[in-house]
């Protein structure tokens, strides 16, 4: 397919990844608010900004031992990382340019998979961060998680199964991967920085991945850190683990083909392959697992320039030297 339309596919599925990603957390975040301890509010703002290496527009994450300061601080990180139009990887600002690289392809997708996300765009559009804050910002999240959701299950229920399904599919395995790897290296970081381990900021983790009943069934009732990161990197029946992310794009890119320059393809899914390895076959013997993960994310960013590199942006050969 024209290189073009796969771009296009490929960062629609991104954005959307991104977003959903990102309201699952603040879904979380929110809840916490309701009556959780200020240290573990303070321990999940953290970790999210940490995860999304953006600065807080408070400044430092200083804690401060105050409901009042908690609550007013949770707003205006909650208007940062949702609605706020100059940052690129707002809630927002995500589903916006999905829609607009959806729009641009929407030759390439069925039409109710446009339906349902121009439906989606049109509700978040004029929303402000007072107009969920007053009543329940936990349920416009859920309710957002909820239309992504929804999102992935109308396009493979309708979306014919041509290149441009494999490019969207790829976007969204490399895009869950590399969130994946950032979540859990913030994890390890704010870990280190709290000093002390708390059951409860690796309990959230568990959720957010839907991880807990599985966790529960493999372990036991008593969380371990060590435990919990082996679950998520490692068990592929786990739909949100790090080795099934990995695993997804090797396998969309070997059914992609080799693209208009074979050497550059086989490049790619050798790369490919490579992260799954780390995760399937290295991490049980690794003894450094925050190493490992910084390994894999600098993988994650290789792969995706060279997808780019070999199917989006590749050099025209030269016609008038035929």
């Amino acid at each position: 397919m024209l290189a073009r339309s796969a771009q296009g596919l490929y960062w629609m599925s991104r954005y959307l990844e991104r977003a959903s990603h990102l309201c699952r957390l603040l879904q979380l975040q929110t809840e916490a608010l309701v009556d959780r301890p200020i240290r573990e509010i303070h321990f999940g703002w953290s970790r999210i900004y940490g995860s999304v290496s953006r600065q807080p527009p408070v400044g430092d994450l200083d804690w401060i031992d105050s409901d009042d300061y908690t609550l007013a601080d949770s707003y205006t990180l909650a208007d940062d990382l949702t609605f706020e139009r100059a940052n690129p990887g707002s809630v927002w600002s995500c589903l916006a340019l999905g829609r607009e690289n959806a729009r641009q392809m929407r030759q390439c997708i069925s039409a109710e998979m446009w339906t349902h996300l121009n439906l989606t765009y049109l509700r978040v559009q004029k929303l402000e961060i007072q107009d969920i804050w007053r009543v329940s910002p936990e349920s416009f999240y859920a309710e957002t998680v909820e239309e992504s959701e929804t999102f992935a299950g109308v396009a493979a229920a309708t979306m014919y199964r041509d290149e441009g399904w494999r490019f969207v599919q790829l976007g969204r395995a490399i895009e869950r991967a590399q969130l994946t790897t950032l979540l859990l290296l913030s994890q390890i970081e704010a870990g280190e920085r709290a000093e002390h381990h708390f059951d409860a900021d690796w309990t959230s983790l568990l959720r957010l991945y839907h991880a807990f009943e599985a966790y529960s069934r493999r372990f036991s009732v008593e969380v371990d850190p060590g435990q919990v990161l082996d679950l998520l990197a490692t068990d592929p029946r786990l739909p949100g683990s790090l080795c099934r992310s990995l695993d997804s794009a090797a396998a969309e890119l070997a059914a992609i083909g080799a693209g208009p320059h074979p050497g550059a393809s086989d490049a790619t899914r050798r790369l490919a392959g490579r992260l799954a390895a780390l995760v399937n076959y290295d991490w049980p013997d690794s003894e450094d697992r925050e190493a490992l993960l910084r390994q894999i994310n600098r993988y994650c960013w290789d792969l995706h320039q060279l997808v780019t590199d070999t199917y989006f942006d590749y050099p025209v050969e030269d016609l008038s030297t035929l």
